[in-house]
């Protein structure tokens, strides 16, 4: 009786043991380097965007550490569609202008624009051009704008914002995921969002940290992050 007791004892043991497997880590494991901007835009799949419309024409995100909103949308003669930012788009006076797809992204914190990057004098002044923005339209990317102010996703979401606010109420779009519109695709990855023209060649990628600009395939980086990946 005790021989069978120990037999059964030790098969069941020996199923225990074997049927458990234990994952330890590799010390010497190295993840890969995230994808260059507009590969990650070309390889990625497109994620379902219907959660993300933001009104008509529209369709508009932040990241979900609220530190970026973005909004793939329209320009008519550079007055540009926006959820989150008073505007004059839909103004009959703008009607004669053709209609340009864009994406446009704010920074709750933001790096400074490169003096090469400074793309407006500012009616002359040579003041007030402003990092925080960047708007991509077909052939090219802009980061930064002539303004005074702070902009939608600083009063939120800057060091003093309200956290109360248009932008407060948009979706999220997940680390990782693709959206596209009218044949512009952004992505949240890497700490940033990355939004371009992929059949152009032409992209940028924000965060926090800094911006790159990018035109002629990838072949051509500007920016305060152009030695990144």
């Amino acid at each position: 009786m005790r021989r069978t007791v120990l037999g059964i004892f030790a098969a069941a043991l020996l199923v225990l043991t074997t049927g458990c497997s234990f994952a330890t880590e590799d010390p010497d494991y190295v993840p890969p380097a995230p994808l260059a901007p507009l590969e990650q835009l070309q390889q990625v799949p497109v994620t379902e965007q219907t959660t993300l419309s933001a009104g008509e024409d529209v369709t508009a995100f932040v990241t979900t550490d609220r530190t970026i909103v973005c909004a793939l949308t329209s320009s008519k003669g550079g007055h540009l569609n926006l959820p989150y930012e008073a505007n004059s788009y839909s103004d009959a006076a703008n009607n004669k202008f053709a209609v340009v797809p864009v994406a446009h992204c704010e920074l709750a914190k933001y790096a400074k624009p490169e003096l090469a990057d400074i793309a407006d004098d500012c009616a002359g002044t040579g003041l007030g051009y402003l990092g925080g923005t960047v708007l991509l339209s077909p052939d090219k990317a802009v980061y930064g704008s002539c303004r005074s102010g702070v902009t939608q996703m600083e009063s939120e979401f800057g060091p003093k914002g309200s956290r109360n606010g248009p932008i407060s109420k948009l979706r999220e779009l997940a680390e990782g995921q693709n959206i596209e519109r009218n044949g512009l695709r952004c992505s949240a990855y890497n700490g940033g969002v990355a939004c371009g023209n992929v059949s152009g060649g032409v992209a940028f990628f924000v965060t926090p940290e800094g911006y790159q600009l990018i035109s002629d395939g990838g072949k051509t980086v500007r920016g305060s992050l152009k030695q990144a990946s």
